[in-house]
């Protein structure tokens, strides 16, 4: 095959990634959807199917953390950065949009075409988040926005949490305006990565305990989903405390500069 053709094992891991979102969205609609539209009352069967979608989005999580580490250190095929960002726009895009979106139609208090809006909002601002990391070339190490499966994943606990519909509804929008935005988030490389990985192979543990609806496992579940939230709200907090402090810095090295020419 031309070397254009020939997919690289980074490139396998990365199909993972798209066959996991690819799924993830088929248990959200026969799980929840379908029961729902029919009339089902098996409450046990859409728990599972919702915690079965969540935990093919985090394996496909892993996937995309270890397609690039792969990738780092072997090698990657032409098709590589076209591949990742087209399983991302599946796996943390189209994914998590459709789980809002159902959300909004199985919900006692949901409103429908309210949240097909903000499902369009999550779907959107994944589209733009990808096109732009494409086009932009960033400082080694950082992300400028918050990092798509970071963001799907909130999502999708923010949904979880059975908070009321506005409330929720407001959340998503927000995580998906920290998508498309200019903060800075450092990449998973080292401890870092490992602590993405441990926490995300809790956060599985966690969900199979609410699906078998093991003893604490609402409490583990809502424990989770609410960390994940605040981790999403509290890190760009952190990266707009470091860029005000760099910002005086450079603003008293530069006044001390000044100060130093004068006679």
């Amino acid at each position: 095959m031309p070397l254009s053709l020939r997919l690289s094992i980074a490139d396998a891991l990365t199909l993972g990634n798209a066959t996991c979102g690819f799924m993830a969205v088929y248990f959200t609609t026969t799980g929840i959807l379908i029961p729902h539209l029919t009339g089902s009352t098996e409450t046990g069967m859409a728990r599972n199917s919702a915690a079965t979608a969540v935990i093919l989005m985090l394996a496909a999580a892993i996937f995309d953390l270890f397609d690039g580490i792969v990738a780092r250190k072997l090698r990657s095929s032409p098709m590589g950065a076209e591949l990742d960002n087209l399983s991302d726009l599946i796996s943390f895009g189209l994914a998590p949009a459709y789980f809002v979106l159902v959300y909004g139609m199985v919900a006692d208090d949901a409103q429908q075409k309210v949240s097909a809006v903000a499902a369009i909002v999550v779907l959107l601002a994944v589209v733009l988040r990808l096109a732009r990391f494409s086009c932009v070339t960033m400082k080694d190490g950082m992300f400028q926005g918050m990092p798509s499966p970071f963001g799907a994943l909130t999502v999708v606990s923010i949904v979880l949490l059975e908070l009321p519909f506005i409330p929720t509804l407001l959340a998503i929008i927000g995580v998906a305006w920290l998508m498309v935005s200019r903060v800075e988030y450092p990449k998973p490389r080292g401890i870092l990565a490992v602590a993405m990985l441990s926490w995300i192979v809790g956060a599985m543990g966690m969900l199979a305990a609410w699906a078998f609806d093991a003893p604490g496992g609402q409490f583990l579940l809502q424990t989770g989903c609410a960390l994940q939230v605040v981790m999403g709200a509290v890190i760009p907090l952190f990266a707009t405390a470091r860029r005000v402090n760099t910002f005086r810095g450079n603003r008293r090295e530069s006044r001390e500069a000044r100060a130093a020419q004068l006679p």
